[in-house]
């Protein structure tokens, strides 16, 4: 049996991490290595050997530290500031041993530093930048001479062309590890702004959730009481008599309030325990178009061509999002309101929703029911309600206003669930 290994925000973003750093740590190697390569050609190092095997150790670590950042996370940053701070040691040994501060490749300390300031807290970039500090002075204070010859116009040259080449490398290294990093960081602070934003919506829907089963159980009791004293008056009634028609009345609107509450608690156990059904989206249209004739028995709505057969993933909370996009159509369009259902790009399915109204245009485009707005004839929740159901199930809600109307467009992915999808019944 195989265990789960959870890893919080912050390994993950230290497994990312580790691939730049390994990128940065073997640029340095081989710049080490070039370096003590155009060396030799000019003057005779005094520590040669070991200058050459340094770097390749270096290589060896920072290959290990790479496996071991990507296969197990540290769970501390505190454990990144140690692995940086032993890369300011390793580049100080071969610096000592090539020269020490008179070496042009001394800006190299720099970059551990700069890495640590995008992925430790402040105390620790701290803290790793006085290390690199201490390393530069203990550079100064014990110094070593590149050669126990004199080439004084040799090493003034080769000094030169160091200095130009360590910049040229560190600006490079600092854009593509540094710049990485600091993407990556931006765009990790981005979700995690979009999820609070989701939170705070989704309490939202909880909260009008249970106002509106609260609600569903407060009249059930009185609907039921009224059910009751309808039939008590209708025996009492005769048949031919005018009231009895208004009684019947009555209790139809009783049994459709009934009914909705019914509805009502069935989406609530729905969205509890996340039950999908993967219907075809002609079956599912279909049922929309039965559900909306029986809601608005008069309404013009035009259901414009066959929907395609490509599957679903829906609920009842999704019937009730499109209905309440119906509603509002037809409420701003009682003469004309066309539904249409066709495949989009990338396995996406979209129901068009087409209105002659104009209840959208004072509503900036984007922003459909990312919050709840005030109705004239509502309480302003049925879009914010519908919008978030439709998230929820990877979906997306858009608008469109014009002088001729509005035009609304659910966009709901394909299932891959091809085998579980139903077919229409005859």
């Amino acid at each position: 049996m195989q265990s789960m290994e959870w890893r919080t925000h912050s390994q993950t973003g230290l497994q990312q991490a580790a691939r730049y750093l390994l990128g940065m740590r073997l640029t340095i190697v081989a710049l080490q290595l070039i370096s003590i390569a155009v060396a030799e050609t000019m003057v005779a190092l005094a520590h040669h050997a070991e200058a050459v095997i340094l770097p390749l150790a270096y290589g060896v670590l920072a290959t290990l530290t790479w496996l071991w950042f990507t296969r197990r996370p540290p769970r501390s940053t505190q454990v990144v500031s140690l692995v940086l701070i032993v890369d300011l040691l390793m580049i100080g040994a071969w610096l000592y041993l090539t020269g020490g501060y008179t070496n042009p490749l001394v800006s190299l300390l720099l970059l551990p530093i700069a890495v640590a300031i995008v992925l430790v807290p402040l105390g620790q970039s701290i803290a790793i930048t006085v290390a690199g500090v201490g390393v530069y002075t203990s550079l100064v204070i014990w110094h070593t001479p590149v050669t126990h010859e004199h080439h004084g116009t040799n090493l003034a040259q080769l000094h030169l062309v160091g200095m130009w080449v360590t910049f040229a490398t560190t600006a490079a290294i600092l854009l593509l590890v540094v710049g990485a990093l600091a993407r990556r960081l931006r765009q990790q602070q981005s979700q995690l702004a979009q999820i609070r934003e989701t939170r705070l919506r989704d309490e939202q829907i909880i909260a009008l959730g249970l106002s509106a089963a609260a609600v569903a159980h407060r009249l059930g009791t009185p609907l039921n009481t009224m059910t009751l004293l309808v039939d008590e008056m209708k025996s009492a009634v005769p048949v031919d008599d005018p009231v009895a028609e208004d009684l019947s009345l009555m209790e139809t609107q009783l049994a459709l309030c009934s009914g909705h509450l019914q509805q009502l608690s069935t989406a609530a156990i729905q969205g509890k325990t996340a039950q999908l059904e993967i219907l075809t989206a002609r079956n599912w249209v279909s049922r929309l178009r039965e559900s909306a004739t029986l809601l608005w028995p008069g309404a013009a709505i035009e259901w414009h061509q066959s929907a395609p057969d490509c599957p679903v993933a829906v609920d009842a909370t999704l019937d009730q999002a499109v209905l309440n996009v119906l509603a509002n159509a037809v409420t701003a369009s009682p003469s004309w309101v066309a539904v249409t259902a066709r495949e989009g790009s990338d396995d996406r399915l979209e129901l068009v929703v087409e209105d002659h109204g104009d209840g959208l245009e004072s509503t900036p485009e984007g922003t459909l029911g990312d919050q709840i707005v005030s109705s004239d004839s509502g309480l302003g929740v049925g879009l914010f309600l519908s919008n978030a159901t439709i998230q929820r199930l990877g979906g997306t809600l858009k608008a469109r206003a014009s002088a001729k109307g509005t035009t609304i467009i659910i966009d709901l992915p394909i299932s891959e669930d091809t085998n579980g999808a139903m077919e229409v019944q005859a």
